[in-house]
């Protein structure tokens, strides 16, 4: 089983919506075949909290104006990890520590990467 094209669409929205705020290493995972609530991770890092609130914002924003409404958010108040769940796709927007400490790239990395679009992985690294 691989990633639908409707969560390939919303991780591709997600992914430019965070590089547009300045997100730093980008990554989506294809976790369909691990996990049965979701089929893809999209994961996000900023510098500070008030970036970390402003990608998710921008993510929210724009998934929004394609139709795709959050089931539920975690992790808002402390802006320190934010984990934004559309059901076919959840979207982690960590600060760097956090996402240093928890690596969950580590804990994914048997997975298949998503293919971000080229513009996002130029303006993420």
């Amino acid at each position: 089983m691989t990633a639908t094209d409707h969560a390939v669409e919303l991780v591709h929205a997600a992914a430019r919506a965070a590089s547009d705020k300045l997100a730093q290493q980008i990554v989506a995972f294809d976790v369909s075949d691990q996990l049965a609530i979701t089929d893809a991770f999209l994961l996000a890092s900023a510098t500070n909290d008030r970036q970390v609130k402003a990608i998710v914002e921008e993510v929210e924003d724009k998934l929004r104006e394609i139709g795709a409404k959050p089931i539920r958010r975690e992790g808002e108040r402390d802006g320190r990890w934010v984990l934004i769940d559309y059901g076919d796709v959840v979207v982690h927007v960590q600060h760097e520590e956090e996402r240093q400490f928890y690596a969950l790239e580590r804990l994914w990395r048997d997975c298949p990467t998503i293919e971000l679009p080229a513009d996002v992985t130029a303006s993420s690294r």
